[in-house]
């Protein structure tokens, strides 16, 4: 590894906005490596673009271009060729706050000098509402200590709404070669796999109250669009049954039960959006696909099937008959109005 950090940034088609995600990256100086891939992108300059930060910043920026697999390998091929001691995923619409950049890194530096690179940094996002022109920060002040090196056991309880996203986490790039997590290709919504998969490897932490990541939101292509997300809902399906297949919770909490917890809930919330998402599309076969994504964790695990099932929120969007399912959707839009998540 000869540099600090590598920020991977998937671009597909990404010609309109990605100058302002490079340009802020490209603030945080020479020991920084941005790793640019082009997922076949052919419709603007994406390629164009790319070539010419690299030619640009050849001691900072490489190109990756590859046939189109979709943002799931835009991030394995930025851990695969990744010379950082830290990896950090960007989207190409997203981007930095420079001054928080600048305070991150200088921790990142610090523990490098000290030869005790921590495993995972975590930091704060907020979310940049295009349609309304607002903005909502998303802190874990009640989470993390603050200050200090801590670890699972240290944890706090999360608030509803309040998780780890990619947005937040730095990782050291070692530990997602040691967890072999693949996200799989051609499919959105993998950055819930990413924040999953490789916490049971994760042995010390660090917390920086600085909002350094901003998430755009709200344009109308945009992955996590209401009718988008239905439209790709069995792309949704596949990430939950591999987060179903990837970790078991119970050897988990053996070792970290405040860890556990957390993967429990954030396991019970996406099944609760696979749910919602089949429910708002309402046809017998998409209500279908959800009674078999509940039966297939009953068969990996029946004893997290039972808590999981009747937990508060995943029961909220399963409600039985017509009825119960027009109720579980006005709840949905209920909590997206009030925590504003896309």
């Amino acid at each position: 590894m000869d540099k600090l950090i590598t920020f991977a940034v998937p671009c597909y088609n990404s010609a309109a906005y990605m100058d302002h995600c490079v340009e802020t990256l490209l603030q945080g100086g020479d020991d920084i490596e941005i790793i640019l891939v082009d997922d076949g992108s052919t419709k603007d300059d994406t390629p164009d673009i790319c070539d010419r930060y690299a030619q640009q910043y050849p001691d900072i920026v490489r190109v990756i271009h590859q046939p189109n697999g979709g943002h799931g390998e835009g991030v394995n091929q930025g851990i695969r060729n990744a010379r950082g001691i830290y990896y950090k995923v960007v989207d190409s619409d997203d981007w930095v706050d420079v001054d928080a950049l600048r305070q991150v890194l200088d921790k990142l530096r610090q523990f490098t000098r000290d030869g005790k690179p921590i495993d995972l940094m975590i930091a704060n996002y907020v979310y940049e509402h295009v349609e309304d022109n607002t903005r909502r920060p998303v802190n874990y002040r009640n989470v993390f200590p603050m200050g200090r090196v801590f670890n699972w056991r240290h944890i706090g309880r999360f608030k509803p709404g309040q998780y780890l996203l990619m947005h937040s986490v730095i990782y050291r790039t070692q530990i997602l070669c040691d967890c072999g997590m693949e996200l799989p290709k051609h499919t959105f919504y993998v950055d819930n796999i990413f924040v999953y998969e490789p916490l049971p490897h994760v042995r010390n932490i660090y917390y920086m109250d600085v909002d350094l990541y901003r998430y755009f939101i709200g344009r109308a292509d945009q992955s996590v669009n209401e009718s988008v997300m239905i439209s790709r809902v069995d792309q949704q399906l596949r990430v939950n049954y591999h987060m179903i297949d990837a970790i078991d919770l119970r050897q988990v909490a053996r070792k970290d039960k405040k860890l556990a917890r957390y993967m429990y809930n954030y396991l019970a919330i996406m099944m609760s959006i696979s749910s919602i998402f089949l429910t708002m599309e309402g046809s017998p076969e998409s209500l279908g696909k959800r009674t078999a994504l509940w039966e297939y964790l009953r068969t990996v695990d029946a004893g997290l099937y039972g808590r999981m099932r009747y937990f508060a929120i995943p029961a909220a969007t399963n409600l039985p008959t017509l009825l119960g399912r027009k109720l579980s959707v006005a709840l949905y839009r209920l909590a997206r109005k009030i925590y504003k998540f896309n």
